[in-house]
């Protein structure tokens, strides 16, 4: 008797103490603030800042230094050999050195295109995140409803133990007189350790599942953390908000302005350009001496004939919109088979609980007329064990179903996108 309860005293207290209670929408919550991929937005959005800071910077001046010296094997020279019209021909080494600025006046629209699209990139890739994120939800409901399943089941086998404790004490005295024989209570007392047992492995299980959880949360979760069990589990009739299809319409955004970027990329682009320099010889071919000088003016580049280049790319782009479009298509089909799947399911578990509710009655009513006939020593401890496995049997049963049904609804939100 004194090993089962020093067993049962080292696995039971976790509801005896300070609890940490833990909703499964905190969980949700902790994870998405949490868990590793849930740093790359804010690191999408630096990289974008500075992308477009990048961009911007093309609009200022462009300053660039440039120095040369050459030799040439031959310069140019004046076929006249009247000394009054002699010109001394250019020195076959050459020196130069210019300071050269560009300043773009008009670029056809295509830095604020460029900037458009890396902000519809930066959405794009920021809604990745967060679906990637949303799949946490999946992993999330299945170890919170396992620990919940092992907290409620270890609820029902301590109120198990307690029924043993309450029979072995009933017919020690039996024993002492020899009205009973000892077997029926050393029968008792094997199935109290076999409990403990169970106890045990159930305390070790939910351990681990809330191990697993903590990794998820980031968090700390020790032995005396509680689930609470879901309130509400009224299904709505909202529209469908998965964070897919607010990224698939990101995606096609995002083609848009790639098109847009094409075509402004063949816009007429209009430039200042200054340049001054000191070099032998100057601007002035025929002065053989060093000399300073500048040149101002202004430049048009306009490409008029790309052979259908751009025309091909933005086909090219209408193919990769038709193909997310049929992306879009075949989530929302798989999507609505799987809520339809769970749909049934939800209507398989509350028949399940109905029935439940009849078998564990008719198991009661069993067990209270066979505990009679134990007490009155009618009936073997044997036999009593079995009823009283039959009801906790059936009790786990129903624990199970309840469960499984709140599994599947927290699912089925997650499954159609509605936390509101």
């Amino acid at each position: 008797m004194k090993p089962v309860l020093i067993i049962l005293f080292g696995i039971i207290p976790w509801f005896a103490f300070s609890q940490q209670t833990l909703t499964l929408e905190a969980c949700y919550t902790k994870a998405e603030e949490n868990y590793p991929l849930a740093k790359q937005s804010a690191l999408l959005e630096e990289q974008t800042t500075a992308e477009i800071s990048a961009l911007g910077k093309e609009r200022l001046p462009k300053l660039s230094l440039n120095a040369q010296a050459t030799y040439q094997s031959d310069v140019i020279e004046f076929p006249i050999e009247n000394p009054a019209f002699y010109v001394e021909p250019p020195n076959n080494d050459q020196y130069r050195a210019t300071l050269d600025a560009n300043q773009l006046i008009y670029g056809g629209g295509s830095i604020d295109a460029n900037i458009r699209l890396k902000t519809a990139e930066s959405l794009t890739r920021k809604q990745q995140v967060a679906v990637n994120l949303y799949t946490l939800k999946n992993r999330i409901n299945q170890i919170f409803f396992n620990v919940l399943l092992l907290q409620e089941q270890n609820k029902l086998l301590v109120s198990k133990m307690e029924d043993l404790d309450a029979r072995s004490k009933e017919i020690s005295s039996g024993v002492k007189h020899g009205a009973i024989l000892p077997a029926s209570k050393h029968l008792l007392q094997a199935e109290k350790l076999k409990l403990a047992q169970q106890l045990s492995e159930i305390d070790y299980n939910r351990r681990k599942a809330l191990d697993n959880l903590g990794a998820l949360l980031a968090q700390d979760l020790d032995d005396e953390t509680v689930l609470e069990r879901p309130q509400n589990h009224t299904l709505s009739d909202h529209q469908s908000e998965r964070p897919e299809l607010k990224l698939f319409e990101l995606r096609q955004m995002q083609l848009e302005t790639s098109k847009e970027v094409i075509s402004k990329a063949n816009y007429p682009k209009i430039s200042g350009f200054a340049q001054a320099g000191y070099g032998n010889p100057g601007l002035n071919m025929l002065d053989n001496s060093f000399q300073d000088f500048y040149m101002v003016g202004v430049k048009l580049n306009w490409s008029i004939l790309d052979w259908g280049t751009t025309k091909e790319k933005k086909q090219a782009l209408d193919i990769s919109k038709a193909i997310v479009s049929t992306e879009r298509e075949t989530f929302v089909l798989n999507n609505n088979m799987q809520l339809k799947e769970a749909e049934r399911d939800i209507s398989k578990y509350e028949n399940l609980l109905q029935k439940d509710e009849e078998i564990i009655a008719l198991r009661e009513q069993v067990l209270e007329a066979v505990t009679s006939q134990f007490q009155n020593g009618a009936i073997t401890s044997s036999e009593y064990i079995i009823e009283l496995n039959n009801l906790y049997g059936a009790k786990i049963d129903k624990q199970l179903h309840e469960i499984q049904l709140e599994l599947v609804k927290a699912n089925y939100k997650v499954i159609k996108g509605d936390f509101k």
